[in-house]
């Protein structure tokens, strides 16, 4: 008994409890309510961490030593990035031109999305490239198998199963890759740390261990993470902190549209859209998702009114579908899908105040066709319209496009890159468009669409249901 005892105290006393903040990462050596670091509350887990340096490992994950040394910034030499052309233009835009050599991407969705689908097609169509994909979920023979699904052969695409990380840098070494891919970051793990796969420590430690890697060896790495249920990437918030590049690829499984958004990226714009569409064959790029989104058989139907949008510096126009109904209840409801709910909410104040239109004993419905999720301010004008057009059972003309942001006075203010709306809405065939009025200032107006402008949201209302 006393033996057992001594033994249960040196085990122990190699262990210490440490808590780690789950969104910054801060450590404590007790647990605490809120976080004294970004003030987060709830946020302290425990891990097991070793106590003494006995295990500490040499270390595998240095390939090059490299000794930085200050200098003056007029003497740092300021070049373009070398980037990767990945043969894919949606992908390529959200990146911001190519993969950029010693970079670290990082692509979180949800379960079943498609982004194992995604980045597998990708470096399949790599064919010159040397490419390490290491699965961490799936076994090799469901990696093929997806990869005949795909119908692309590559050679040069290597696949090996493995999480231990000490492992898969010594797999890196043996074949020399230019491109490696990891698959998941959550599964992987260094025996250095007692924690399990996916936990705090073990994801923070493994990712800073792969950006040392890939800045040293100048090969880029593409990490594939989970997320959370509330829509996050799964482990610390340091996680994005680390990596260059975080990419978000969004979808309802119930559609076939898929949209790669970029939530930071150090070499590129974050305001950048990728379009996919899911089939049998994988992931299919969608040029001109204009037409795609676009509903055809409706003419003649209230509650419908065609924005044009811009994301990042792409031009597409979306539709948008609202139902108003008497409130059945005494608390009319209001439901939003692809759209700010409180901005609809501020929107459907607006109607009241400034237009005289009284909503608040009816039911508003609020549906962006596609399943797509836009933030662009200037979809505000068709949203009204939508409503309004709903409410008053009154059909919108099918050949008018709008685009304009809707201020608190009621008033109608001026969008960004206007004349990529405009183009976009004459390539579709659309007949008339309605903007802002401050939007044609120095703005060159020889095009075949008929341009109305509208001040307020009554100008506006006047041009579409007079």
């Amino acid at each position: 008994m006393v033996y057992l005892f001594i033994f249960i105290k040196l085990v122990m006393a190699k262990l210490k409890s440490v808590y780690f903040c789950s969104n910054c990462g801060n450590e404590s050596p007790k647990w605490m309510g809120k976080c004294p670091s970004c003030g987060e509350w709830g946020t302290f887990v425990e891990e097991l961490v070793r106590k003494d340096g006995s295990a500490k490992q040499e270390d595998t994950r240095s390939f090059i030593t490299v000794k930085s040394i200050p200098q003056p910034l007029h003497d740092i030499k300021a070049e373009e990035e070398e980037r990767v052309d990945m043969l894919d233009e949606e992908l390529n835009r959200v990146l911001g031109g190519g993969l950029v050599s010693a970079s670290v991407v990082l692509i979180g969705g949800e379960p079943g999305i498609g982004k194992s689908t995604l980045v597998l097609q990708t470096i399949l169509k790599l064919q010159t490239i040397r490419s390490l994909y290491v699965s961490g979920e799936e076994s090799a023979r469901q990696l093929k198998l997806r990869a005949d699904r795909v119908g692309i052969k590559n050679d040069n695409c290597l696949i090996v199963c493995e999480t231990n990380l000490d492992n898969i840098f010594t797999h890196i070494k043996n074949t020399e890759p230019q491109l490696v891919i990891i698959d998941s970051i959550q599964t992987m793990f260094m025996d250095s740390l007692e924690s399990s796969p996916g936990s705090i420590s073990q994801v923070r430690e493994c990712a800073a261990s792969i950006l040392k890697f890939a800045k040293q060896s100048g090969i880029p790495v593409i990490l594939i993470g989970h997320i959370t249920k509330e829509g996050s990437i799964a482990g610390p918030k340091i996680l994005e902190h680390i990596v260059d590049t975080v990419l978000q690829f969004e979808g309802d499984q119930h559609y076939m549209y898929r949209i790669l958004r970029g939530i930071k990226n150090r070499f590129g714009s974050t305001a950048e859209l990728g379009i996919y569409e899911m089939n049998q064959s994988g992931l299919r790029e969608v040029t001109n998702p204009s037409e795609l989104l676009l509903t055809k058989n409706h003419d003649g139907l209230s509650g419908a009114a065609i924005s044009a949008t811009i994301e990042g510096v792409r031009p597409f126009l979306i539709e948008t579908q609202a139902l108003v109904s008497t409130a059945a209840y005494g608390t009319p409801q209001r439901s939003s899908t692809g759209f700010d709910y409180r901005r609809l909410n501020m929107l459907l104040a607006v109607l009241e105040k400034r237009a005289g239109f009284k909503l608040s004993q009816k039911d508003v419905f609020l549906n962006i066709a596609g399943g797509l999720r836009v933030s662009d301010p200037g979809l505000d004008l068709s949203v009204i319209s939508a409503v309004l057009s709903s409410s008053l059972d009154i059909a919108i003309d099918r050949e008018t496009c709008l685009a304009g942001e809707v201020g608190l006075s009621g008033e109608i203010r001026p969008v960004n890159r206007i004349e990529q709306r405009i183009q976009e809405a004459e390539k579709l065939g659309f007949s008339r468009i309605i903007i802002p009025a401050n939007n044609l200032r120095g703005f060159n107006t020889n095009v075949k669409i008929e341009i109305k402008t509208a001040k307020k949201v009554s100008d506006a209302f006047q041009l579409l249901f007079a």
